[in-house]
């Protein structure tokens, strides 16, 4: 009889780091699936978490919440006497913390994404939001064998899923219009979007994106793979690139509040100032989540295009209230 194999703390917390990330991608690959993403981002949250626990316990940083009492460490633990460790938003904050700064990004992007999504279902999220998943999913490949050892990735466990549908512009376009994700989902996707550089954005540790092309001729007698990757400088790509257009979507552009009124006052509505924009955001409640008038951008609000339509259709449909008699 072979003797029990005992594993450390940390190969234990490891070990559970991988099952999660391993259930968080089969169940978003299974079709019979309904509660895709709000899984994925659960699991992943907490292969993450064991992840780093794992990492800091083996480099001595006391990831349990504590307080210093006359010199000594006072544990805070659950009513059932189990110490409260740090979650993962807390252990990517820690100056110890080893994760990159984009994949930190991509990372705190899920976290809030859970926030907003934990009390009800979101819709077609899957499809808009793989891209992230799938940066997720690499990243943390990347950064457990990294921080451990090659033979930790799980990168060998899976394969390419299978797809039934294939993707097309009008397909694209309708998932870059969020129309049927809940308004306060695609609020907070826009506004965390918007707090990255475009350099941030567009790297692929924050949303690993592809260029789906069908390959229609192949040679008889090899293999076919489902995905072939080319490097950027050969003939391939600059044929590829000769032919791809790249459709930018334009920003929104942001409006200031002095802007807004100053501009109602130059359509022929003088009277229609700060107090009187003031009382009608106030009446619309248009800075509430989910309407969609305009965004928080470090630490000032800007309205959108939306808002000055609906600020020019009230002054309108007011007469002659804010115009000079």
């Amino acid at each position: 009889m072979k003797p029990k194999k005992i594993w450390s703390f940390k190969e234990e917390l490891l070990i559970k780091s991988r099952e999660a990330m391993l259930c968080a991608v089969q169940i978003f690959n299974n079709p019979n699936m309904k509660f895709k993403s709000e899984s994925f981002i659960v699991l992943s949250n907490i292969a993450w978490m064991y992840l780093l626990h794992a990492y800091y316990k083996e480099k001595k940083v006391e990831y349990r919440y504590h307080k210093v009492v006359n010199g000594k460490r006072r544990f805070d633990r659950t009513k059932k006497g189990a110490y409260k460790c740090w979650e993962l938003e807390r252990c990517l904050d820690d100056d110890a913390c080893p994760i990159d700064p984009i994949a930190k990004s991509n990372l705190k992007f899920l976290i809030g994404l859970r926030h907003e999504i934990e009390h009800q279902m979101s819709r077609r999220i899957d499809d808009y939001l793989s891209a992230r998943f799938q940066a997720c999913c690499l990243n943390y490949n990347t950064h457990i064998k990294n921080l451990f050892a090659e033979s930790y990735g799980i990168d060998k466990y899976l394969s390419f899923s299978l797809q039934f549908s294939t993707i097309n512009e009008d397909h694209a376009t309708q998932l870059r219009q969020f129309s049927d994700l809940p308004k306060n989902i695609a609020s907070y996707i826009n506004a965390f979007d918007e707090s990255l550089s475009d350099e941030e954005y567009n790297d692929i540790r924050f949303s690993y994106r592809v260029l789906y092309v069908p390959k229609l001729v192949n040679h008889k007698g090899q293999a076919d793979k489902v995905i072939e990757f080319i490097k950027a400088d050969s003939p391939e790509a600059e044929s590829l690139n000769k032919e791809y257009v790249v459709i930018k979507e334009r920003e929104r552009k942001k409006y200031l509040p002095a802007e807004v009124w100053s501009l109602m006052q130059s359509k022929g509505f003088p009277k229609f100032g700060q107090h009187q924009h003031t009382m009608l955001w106030k009446e619309l409640d248009a800075k509430a989540s989910g309407k969609n008038y305009g965004s928080m951008v470090a630490k000032h609000w800007y309205w959108y295009d939306t808002w000055l339509e609906e600020v020019e259709r009230h002054c309108n449909s007011e007469g002659d209230r804010y115009k000079r008699v």
